[in-house]
Order: C-alpha cells, then sequence, then structure tokens
C-alpha cells in the first residue's frame, strides 16, 4: 500500500515540479485568491502540446490542490520536500530501476512513519468469545481482584502517560520552498 502510494507521490512530484513559480496570489478580493498560470508552467516545460497534463491541470483536483497547497506560508510535507529539493535525485535516477526503487522505498518508508509515528502503541484486538463458552466446565473462575494491585497498575499507567511525548504533532509553519527554477525541471 505505502510503496503503491510512493510511486504515485513520485510521478506526481515529477509532473508538477516547478508548479510554485506559476503561482500567482490575487490581493484585490478581501480574501487573498490564488491563481495558476498554466500557459507558463507549460509554456516554460516545453509541454504545451501534452494532452495528459493539459487535461490534469484543467481538472477539479488540481484546483483543489492550488487552493488548498498554494499557500505560501504553511507546514511543509513530503511532497513539497520532493518538488523543491528531489529534483537532481530523481533525474540522475532516470532509467536506473534499482535507484528507482530504492527511492520508492524510501518514501514508503517515510509514508508509513508519517502514519504511525509512536510504532510502541499498538491496539491488539481481542477476539469475541464463542456462544456457549461460559458453560464450559474447564474453565477457572475468574480471580478476586485485589485492591492495591488495581491502584499500582492505574499510577504505572498514568506515569507513563505523563513522560509519553504529545499524541499529535504541532504542526510548524513557515514558507514553502518553490524548488529550482521551471526550466530545470524534468521534461517529459
Amino acid at each position: 500500500d505505502k510503496e503503491i502510494r510512493a510511486v504515485f507521490l513520485r510521478l506526481f512530484a515529477q509532473l508538477l515540479q516547478g508548479y510554485r513559480c506559476c503561482l500567482h496570489i490575487i490581493r484585490i478580493h478581501p480574501e487573498p485568491v490564488i491563481r495558476f498560470h498554466k500557459a507558463a508552467f507549460l509554456g516554460q516545460r516545453g509541454l504545451t502540446e501534452d494532452d495528459f497534463l493539459t487535461k490534469v491541470l484543467e481538472g477539479m483536483a488540481f484546483a483543489g490542490f492550488v487552493t488548498e497547497r498554494g499557500a505560501p506560508y504553511r507546514s511543509i510535507d513530503l511532497f513539497d520536500e520532493l518538488v523543491a529539493y528531489e529534483v537532481k535525485r530523481m533525474r540522475a535516477e532516470e532509467g536506473n530501476k534499482q535507484k528507482i526503487l530504492r527511492h520508492i522505498k524510501e518514501l514508503a518508508e517515510k509514508l508509513y512513519k508519517n502514519e504511525n509515528p509512536y510504532p510502541a502503541v499498538t491496539m491488539h484486538k481481542v477476539q469475541k468469545p464463542t456462544e456457549g463458552c461460559h458453560l464450559r466446565l474447564h474453565q477457572k473462575p475468574f480471580p478476586r481482584l485485589d485492591e492495591g494491585t488495581v491502584q499500582w497498575i492505574i499510577d504505572q499507567a498514568t506515569a507513563k502517560l505523563q513522560t509519553a511525548p504529545p499524541a499529535v504533532k504541532a504542526e510548524k509553519k513557515c514558507m514553502v520552498p518553490s524548488g529550482p527554477p521551471i526550466g530545470t525541471c524534468v521534461r517529459w
């Protein structure tokens, strides 16, 4: 699952390299509007006749992408890093399947770590008891609980929670890097 997502992440990072250079913020309205200059993007990449990329840029999904990710000041994620900093690496890996696969595995690992920041905290499924299991003769009665032991367990869990890192990472907002000039991007 993560490797398939990493393949698509890498594909769209290559397709959209340099897109930030073609974003324009219009501040006439009370709320700023972000527009994408499609002709400049396609022209500078030499892809004016590319039907696929033209249709991608005209789609509603891309309009949502520009609205969501076009702001110059927000938290940076893996896609932003790929578009801004990995251009040379992806160009160097062209034609070398082993390097591409290694990069995809690295991206998949980063995606996994992003979704599972604390791997020690796992939830175990408890199976539902079968019907009539309480009627079995070999089943031992549930032992009496000692109040002192129960309180000790609760105190241990409370101490662990107090020293545990926060469950949600605080978003660190900064200027989104625009990456290399659009003319240096990979041509398809």
